[in-house]
């Protein structure tokens, strides 16, 4: 045993403990991942979330390390969820997520103004654009200190083009206030306006990180709704196709063979429009519940005269959830109203089909006693013919035997030999119809 306190405290560790769980370390360090960034005001930052194929998301961690490698920087592990470094005047954060990869990029100071130059501008020409996948948010964020000026309204409105804009005191003690238009400007980006009363560094980036997750999360939960706006034609049709084929089927004008047939074509075009949308619908009500999490933790403070960013998201984002979240009812509903129409008709014709069957079987038992009776008309021919031509061979051998010189007269043989066959023929018919009901 090494008892030298120099010892790496892995080592001693393993001495005192059990092997670890394959996943203990990967699971316990979950919880410290995606860290806040501390932030001094002023500040300028960017958010892009992209998605990706497959191909793409793999090249995407090599376009990170080569970007990483232009400024002599340490890249991220090729398996690595999350990454941030100081890349010269840029400080840059990536995060991948199970559908998308967000970059954060940070650079000190406000701009003159309006929201001043791009943070991302800092990186070598062409590698923001060469990123392989598709934005689906731009945000940028301007965090300045809050003056007696910056409280006037065309302070806010400069920032904003004179669109309506949403905000409030975020912190829970009114340590900063957040603005923004949720418009994407012509640059491409969402804006927020977030201004510094009295904000510690890392809340200062914990309110910015929320702001952007409030934006991406909003926009992946809105993409449920162009599926559910259009699957709503096609469970409009299949719900007025179920109610002709239920009417029909209480109606109980027969063709249930037919009817079950439809129904089965039914519930199959419903299961193939809920195995297309559930993933997309549960994702979304998952990211609108984040949205729902990330705007509580902002802690809003209503401003006079101004939506705060909850509100704004009832009013609007929650109208669409509620969209998506009813299309996926109504597709659930339809697959269990189909299956049990089809139960039930399934039911009357699994009757109807007893019914024949034992219609058939009535029939079949009456056939084989009709057969059996004819058998027994046969048999009793059959012991007469049988009887004919054992008498007349008898008949044979006494006139024979009376040519022969025997004083025998073959009619009274014939007359005498006529019981003695009947009698052995019934005894003989009598026992084979013994073994075969033996057997």
């Amino acid at each position: 045993m090494n008892d030298d306190p120099r010892a790496p405290a892995r080592d001693r560790r393993a001495e005192r403990l059990p092997p670890d769980h394959p996943e203990r370390v990967a699971v316990a360090n979950e919880v410290h991942a995606r860290p806040y960034e501390a932030l001094q005001t002023p500040q300028r930052a960017e958010y892009l979330a992209l998605t990706f194929d497959r191909d793409e998301r793999e090249r995407e961690i090599v376009h990170l390390v080569e970007l990483c490698r232009s400024f002599n920087v340490a890249p991220p592990m090729a398996d690595a969820a999350h990454f941030s470094a100081s890349l010269g005047p840029v400080r840059v954060k990536w995060e991948r997520h199970t559908e998308f990869s967000g970059y954060t990029f940070f650079a000190p100071g406000d701009g003159e103004e309006g929201f001043g130059e791009l943070a991302c501008s800092a990186l070598p020409d062409g590698w923001l654009a060469a990123i392989r996948g598709k934005t689906i948010v731009a945000a940028r964020a301007k965090l300045a200190k809050f003056a007696f000026q910056t409280a006037d309204s065309d302070y806010v409105d400069a920032h904003f083009g004179g669109n309506v804009v949403v905000g409030a005191e975020i912190g829970g003690t009114g340590a900063g206030v957040a603005f923004t238009d949720f418009q994407i400007d012509g640059d491409g980006f969402v804006r927020f306006l977030v201004l510094d009363r009295h904000l510690v560094p890392r809340q200062a980036g914990r309110m910015l990180q929320r702001l952007f997750e409030i934006e991406s999360y909003r926009v992946m939960a809105l993409l449920a709704l162009p599926v559910a706006r259009s699957h709503a034609p096609q469970i409009a049709a299949i719900e007025r196709s179920l109610a002709t084929l239920t009417a029909q089927i209480a109606r109980d004008e027969g063709g249930d063979e037919a009817l079950l047939a439809k129904l089965t074509g039914l519930a199959a075009a419903v299961e193939s429009a809920i195995v297309a949308s559930q993933y997309r619908f549960g994702a979304s009500r998952a990211y609108y519940e984040l949205v729902r999490a990330r705007i509580a933790e902002l802690k809003e403070r209503s401003l006079p005269g101004i939506q705060t960013i909850d509100e704004f998201m009832e009013r609007r984002l929650a109208p669409a959830m509620a969209t998506c979240f009813s299309v996926s009812e109504r597709l659930r509903g339809l697959s269990d109203r189909v299956a049990q129409a089809s139960g039930l008709l399934s039911t009357r014709v699994e009757i109807a089909r007893e019914k024949q069957n034992q219609s058939l079987l009535a029939s079949m038992d009456q056939r084989a006693k009709l057969q059996l009776r004819l058998q027994q008309t046969v048999e009793g021919l059959s012991v007469a013919a049988i009887t004919y031509y054992v008498v007349g061979l008898v008949g044979y051998a006494a006139k024979g035997l009376k040519a022969g010189g025997v004083a025998l007269d073959p009619e009274i043989a014939m007359a005498a030999a006529i019981p003695i066959v009947v009698i052995a023929l019934a005894m003989l018919l009598r026992r084979v119809r013994r073994k075969l009901g033996e057997h």
